[in-house]
């Protein structure tokens, strides 16, 4: 689909829909011909039209171009996630419509302390990744909408902030397919392949993948912890993004990439086990920010380490009571199997070393722990540097995709004492699982500046709602303030 800008709309074209939008109050609405706007106005009054949040109305027209109104409450000076749930509405025709283009009227439609051109970003990410449906497993495809030109009509220049917004919609949706898959075919193998068919088709990028016996030579004791139970072998996954000079060090962002979580000899449940198919949206995040980034091509430079592996039983899997050396030398006391994603983790960080970052932020399903604190809303931030800390919930604001601050205090650093090894790999009871998590990882990153974010409560809400995606907004925004 091809997005552009244009002065006004063309209302007499009968291929193109125009999308308008209506609140409640009188000056609350879109730019229209003077005698359609009046037509409006008293339908409103008249509650054939409705301004209520994200509903569509369509207006009949006995000749030019059909109208849909788009309600968004009190007023067009919108919140934003009166703003997404507009685009969400335009979506919703894209996949109705058959004219071959949509209009979209700019005017007078704003967010409060936020830019045009951040409008129109967010209205074109939001109104691509409103369109995703998943159906790459299902026999029946999804119907294909037929919309070949995306205008929209406003004053100002929109060029940059369509191509920012649809270089998002573009990665948010190859972490949501990644996490979507089933895990009998989104395999640590599988993401290998995407990784190096992403090099395939992007210059900036190159990949290099280490496999099991490299892993071990390299002394990654807790990644083949958890990796050694599964039949389907793990990975360590680098993709380099060189958008900037050889002397200019790199963020490096690390995925937890456990592509099934069983928990190992330390089982889980079996009601909601399929979710854990989701476990490896860390490392999906990882995919779609290196995709959003390639296609930006910002003049800086990124490594991406994606932790692959699967976490299974079997007479090779890791007892309870085990205790392994990790690749950073320290040993860890594993006490619970179901607690893998920081032994993966660990090593990958340790690995992370050898680029020199000038950050490091990784990203995972942790812990339930964190669903129980924050919900589903915002992502859980933990960091060793208030620097980064900040500039991250500033990204995360600039995105609309937030995280929240939690504390990672020495408090906590008992609970991770082992008598028998340097560490144990879960905190000494139920309270603040999350916390000592990230304590745990802190572990691993003394030598550089680095922040944690468990996207346990973001990443998915349910199977039936699939991934989200997230967070893909917030890395890429992070990431393009650090150009320069």
């Amino acid at each position: 689909m091809n997005f552009k800008q244009t002065a006004q709309a063309d209302f007499k074209d009968t291929s193109n829909v125009v999308i308008g939008f209506v609140g409640k109050e009188e000056d609350a609405l879109s730019p229209l011909p003077t005698d359609l706007a009046s037509q409006v106005s008293q339908w409103r009054t008249a509650k054939w039209v409705s301004p209520k949040e994200g509903s569509v109305t369509p207006l009949l027209r006995g000749e030019g171009s059909p109208v849909m109104l788009i309600g968004v409450g009190d007023t067009l000076h919108l919140t934003e996630n009166k703003l997404k749930k507009a685009a969400t509405a335009i979506a919703s025709v894209l996949k109705q419509s058959q004219q071959k283009s949509v209009t979209v009227l700019l005017d007078n439609l704003k967010v409060r302390d936020r830019t045009q051109n951040w409008v129109v970003t967010k209205l074109v990410e939001w109104t691509l990744t409103g369109a995703y449906n998943y159906d790459t497993t299902k026999s029946e495809k999804n119907t294909q909408y037929t919309t070949e030109h995306f205008l929209l009509a406003g004053d100002g220049e929109f060029e940059e902030a369509i191509r920012h917004g649809k270089a998002l919609a573009h990665g948010v949706n190859v972490a949501r397919e990644l996490g979507n898959l089933p895990p009998n075919i989104c395999t640590p193998t599988y993401l290998a392949e995407q990784a190096i068919s992403l090099a395939d088709r992007y210059s900036p990028i190159h990949t290099e993948i280490l496999e099991e016996a490299e892993m071990e030579e390299l002394g990654m004791g807790a990644f083949m912890a958890v990796s050694k139970g599964s039949d389907q072998p793990g990975k360590m996954i680098i993709m380099h993004y060189k958008g900037a000079g050889d002397d200019v060090k790199p963020h490096v962002l690390v995925g937890k990439g456990l592509t099934f979580d069983t928990g190992g000899i330390s089982l889980k449940p079996a009601a909601k086990m399929d979710e854990m198919k989701y476990d490896m949206c860390g490392a999906a995040s990882v995919f779609g920010t290196m995709s959003t980034l390639a296609e930006l091509q910002p003049k800086i430079n990124v490594v991406a380490i994606v932790a692959a592996a699967e976490n299974m039983p079997s007479a090779r899997a890791t007892r309870p009571g085990d205790v392994v050396t990790s690749m950073s030398g320290k040993t860890v006391e594993i006490l619970n199997t179901d607690a893998e994603g920081r032994l993966v983790l660990c090593d990958a960080l340790t690995y992370a070393e050898r680029y020199k970052p000038q950050s490091v932020v990784n990203m995972a399903t942790l812990t339930g722990a964190i669903v129980v604190g924050l919900g589903h809303h915002p992502i859980g931030l933990y960091s060793n540097d208030e620097g980064l800390q900040k500039d991250l919930v500033a990204a995360g604001q600039k995105a609309w995709d937030r995280a929240w601050p939690m504390p990672l205090w020495d408090d906590y650093r008992e609970e991770m004492e082992s008598p028998y090894a340097d560490l144990r790999n879960i905190g000494q009871g139920p309270a603040g699982g999350s916390i000592t998590a990230a304590i745990y990882l802190s572990e691993f990153t003394k030598d550089y500046t680095w922040a944690h974010l468990d996207i346990a409560g973001a990443a998915w809400t349910s199977a039936k709602s699939g991934a989200t995606g997230r967070p893909v907004g917030l890395l890429t925004e992070y990431l393009l303030s650090k150009v320069g």
